[in-house]
């Protein structure tokens, strides 16, 4: 019927017509009918939907009805993360490893049983036999994280129990999952590397000895080597990203499919699909792409008076993408400060200065201080604006080596112990399918003869 691919993109563009006409909704059916848009409340608090004990979100208190900016608090099992990065720095060692622990099992391992579940993930990091062969090399992504989706979903049938819900077989398959995505992840970079970008891929074998930071810098470089101080930013990072509540994009996600009874590995590849939007997870590179444009078109990285005029054109999509938006500023919850922001900023100093960096480090934090002052000349309005994780975790990794494709798959690789660990509560406690319900507005019609249709 069609003999060009003109033709059949002409058609698209007609149904795409037609499909504007038919199908626009006025913004203020969501007003009258009180429809909470993005299932947040009026003032940008989350609808309530369920109870955790996994994590909490903190940027606000309440009084008499009204939202008190507070600085930030991210909160792991009742344990303010921030704590938990001090202690481990003071005691010189890893931490991701044991916050897994944490986020899965409600509680801090001891020496033996933390131990004991490092070797347990060590023992399953390597990918099932032949699986690189034939589900990442055989099939190329330009996307890293579209092929960890496809290779997670891959692995159920690699698994001789993948539909079983009792709670060992939930932990075994959230444990495998964890220990093998940053396999999976640099593989599929590897083999993208020399699919579409032809050059050379090398596939380097995990190390039993190492932890999730160390292995990621081990298998990821081409010569194999890293500093302590390099394993122990990434490892801050890894800790960091690990979870952040229920009600994240990403995470619930992983809780709305799990309530429907499905499969490990279905509802993890959904959660990277969600991570992977530009909204979520892949907001760090927009981060980045916005601070190389700020650098070329600032002569005066020291003279604020030059960045706020900028900052103030990137609002007024004068500037930048054209968004209008300042990238790796503002949260929906945290006000005064995300954690998160403040942590790797700490830590991303001290790195900069060893890799004689401190001139770029110092520009992202002038947009972090001047980023308010052009808000409020631009929208007006006295909103708090806070640096969020995005604005120098980029940053971290740019400093780490770490090519861009993998910046939103490293997220995932960290992120995916809150999702098991959220898909592992819902099963246990959930017990309804999430169906929330949406307001019909699309008027009666009468059914017409296809003869008499115009």
């Amino acid at each position: 019927m069609f003999e060009t691919e003109k033709e059949r993109e002409l058609i698209i563009d007609r149904l795409s017509e037609d499909y504007r006409k038919n199908n626009f909704i006025d913004p203020h059916v969501y007003e009258n009918y009180k429809i909470k848009r993005g299932l947040r409340e009026p003032d940008g608090s989350g609808v309530m939907v369920g109870a955790t004990r996994i994590s909490s979100v903190r940027g606000y208190v309440m009084e008499d009805g009204d939202r008190i900016p507070a600085p930030g608090q991210l909160i792991y099992r009742g344990i303010d993360v921030s704590s938990l990065l001090k202690g481990y720095e003071a005691e010189g060692r890893f931490g991701f490893e044991e916050v897994v622990y944490l986020l899965l099992m409600g509680k801090l391992p001891t020496y033996e049983e933390l131990a004991e579940f490092k070797a347990l993930l060590s023992s399953v990091r390597e990918l099932p036999d032949n699986f690189t062969e034939d589900m990442i090399i055989k099939a190329p992504s330009r996307d890293v994280m579209n092929k960890m989706a496809r290779s997670v979903l891959a692995l159920y049938s690699y698994d001789d129990n993948p539909d079983d819900l009792s709670l060992q077989n939930l932990l075994r398959q959230s444990i495998q999952l964890i220990a093998r995505l940053p396999i999976i992840a640099v593989q599929a970079y590897q083999v993208k590397k020399r699919h579409y970008d032809k050059e050379s891929m090398y596939l380097h074998i995990p190390s039993s000895d190492m932890g999730t930071a160390e292995n990621f810098l081990h298998i990821m470089r081409q010569d194999q080597k890293f500093t302590s101080e390099e394993a122990h930013l990434l490892d801050a990072c890894l800790i960091m990203h690990a979870e952040h509540g229920a009600g994240n994009n990403s995470t619930f996600t992983s809780r709305v499919l799990s309530s429907t009874g499905t499969d490990t590995y279905s509802a993890i590849a959904a959660s990277i699909g969600s991570l992977k939007g530009p909204r979520h997870g892949g907001a760090n590179l927009q981060v980045c792409n916005m601070m190389e444009d700020i650098k070329a078109n600032v002569a005066d990285w020291n003279n604020d008076d030059e960045i706020h005029e900028y900052l103030c054109k990137i609002l007024r999509k004068q500037a930048g993408d054209h968004s209008g938006l300042i990238y790796g500023m503002g949260h929906a919850v945290y006000t005064l400060s995300d954690p998160r922001a403040v942590a790797l900023k700490e830590r991303a100093g001290r790195l900069a200065e060893v890799k004689g960096m401190d001139d770029e480090f110092r520009l992202i934090s002038a947009v972090e201080r001047l980023a308010g002052g052009a808000f409020a000349e631009v929208r007006g309005g006295d909103k708090i604006i806070c640096a969020n994780v995005d604005l120098y975790s980029g940053f971290i990794y740019r400093m780490l080596g770490i090519p861009t494709e993998l910046y939103t798959p490293l997220f995932t690789i960290a992120r995916v112990a809150g999702w098991c660990s959220h898909r592992v509560e819902e099963l246990s406690s959930g017990s309804r399918v999430m169906r929330p319900a949406y307001k019909f507005i699309g008027g009666k019609h009468l059914y017409v003869p296809i003869n008499n249709r115009k």
